[in-house]
């Protein structure tokens, strides 16, 4: 298989280079085109569609050590390596995925694909409608977790896997490996889920209501067809992402990084008296939400926050998580972070404890890590030695790789 990457801006990439040490190098977008419509659980369709994807390492034999990333709200399929048109753009999971990585490419191959709904290769609001020829907008359908899991399984189907080493993600990546191992339990032989949860509570909800109203009252919205405008609902936008990225941080981390210092204080240090810049945290917040509103899309925004709203297995069975996750199959890794209370500890020990009350393979990990949210994306050793002793159990019996016979 050819390597492949997107050209995303990776608001949360840290410190790699092309250079870097186990780095898979630099990498290119592949597309899938599919005419079979997907049937969505809305009742909608998505009539035709085309998919962003990357893949890293090569397939063996059997096909048994494919390994699917699923992505959250802003990432997309360019999970690790260097954009072949941007130096700067570089995979937002680089440090979890490569050579001598915790998922390591010279034994897995790894998928990442950008789901429907997306803005960064994949079919989505401000891709052109077949039948009108103009952008979809607002009359995009609405998506869903499962309905990606469809999506992606797709993708699957046309690399020739048919079981997944291991499906895993973190955040709302974390939601859609849960959902394969429950929906396509055949097919998903390690679920890996971090910093996640089995349902959004109310204050996440309302988190993710207030990020909406800023984008969809402001002027440039145009009920979601700014693209006829020559618009963008920028300051909307803007602001609903200096919402979303306060609860990826800790107060903690907040207060180490910013505390009360001010930017430009008037003379003595008084106070300027106003509403501009005043204090390291406002520019640093104005700063992360002036950047996504240059590269992110606002209806895709909506509809991935309003899916992430969606998203509750245990629905279906009135509240019971444990008969929700019954007809899964796979071992499951769930690791959470102290500190992180968007998706707090709590959450996935729910999880756990219900795999444990069905009898399934669990294994926890909770680390003592001061970033919140945000933790999963960074490279703490405590974590990063989880993730790579449990992928060192997964590839025990897999069929070598071409590549590790040639070696």
């Amino acid at each position: 298989m050819t390597t492949t990457s997107s050209t995303q801006d990776a608001p949360h990439a840290l410190n790699a280079s092309a250079n870097a040490h186990g780095s898979v190098g630099v990498v290119h977008t592949q597309y899938m085109h599919f005419d079979e419509p997907l049937p969505l659980v809305s009742g909608q369709t998505l009539a035709a569609y085309d998919l962003a994807i990357e893949t890293y390492g090569a397939l063996n034999a059997d096909a048994s050590n494919a390994v699917l990333i699923c992505h959250a709200l802003n990432a997309s399929h360019h999970v690790a390596g260097v954009a072949a048109d941007n130096p700067d753009d570089i995979g937002w999971w680089d440090n979890m995925v490569g050579p001598g990585k915790p998922v390591d490419t010279n034994i897995f191959f790894v998928i990442g694909i950008n789901n429907p709904g997306s803005c960064f290769g994949s079919t989505g609001p401000a891709a052109l409608r077949p039948d009108t020829g103009k952008p979809w907008g607002a009359a995009f359908p609405v998506l869903t977790v499962e309905d990606w899991v469809q999506a992606q399984a797709r993708v699957a189907d046309r690399l020739g896997v048919k079981r997944f080493a291991a499906v895993m993600g973190g955040s709302l990546g974390g939601m859609q490996a849960l959902s394969w191992a429950m929906t396509l339990p055949e097919r998903v032989a390690h679920c890996v889920v971090v910093a996640s949860t089995p349902r959004l509570s109310a204050q996440n909800i309302a988190f993710n209501e207030v990020a909406r109203r800023a984008i969809i009252t402001d002027p440039e919205f145009h009920g979601g067809d700014y693209y006829a405008h020559g618009v963008v609902p920028r300051n909307g936008l803007s602001v609903a992402r200096m919402v979303g990225h306060i609860t990826y941080l800790s107060d903690d981390d907040m207060a180490e990084k910013f505390g009360r210092t001010q930017r430009a204080p008037a003379a003595g240090g008084a106070y300027h008296y106003g509403y501009g810049v005043e204090f390291e945290v406002e520019s640093y917040l104005r700063y992360q939400g002036e950047k996504f509103s240059k590269y992110f899309d606002a209806n895709t925004y909506l509809l991935i926050t309003r899916a992430l709203d969606y998203f509750d297995p245990a629905r279906e069975t009135g509240g019971d998580l444990a008969r929700a996750l019954k007809p899964a199959t796979a071992d499951f890794l769930l690791v959470s972070f102290t500190t992180d209370w968007r998706f707090a500890p709590a959450r996935s020990r729910e999880i756990v404890r219900a795999l444990l009350q069905n009898g399934q393979p669990a294994t926890y990990a909770e680390i003592d890590a001061p970033h919140g949210h945000d933790a999963f994306l960074l490279d703490d050793a405590r974590y990063h030695g989880v993730m790579r002793a449990y992928f060192s159990r997964i590839a025990t019996g897999l069929v070598p790789t071409e590549r590790e016979v040639q070696q």
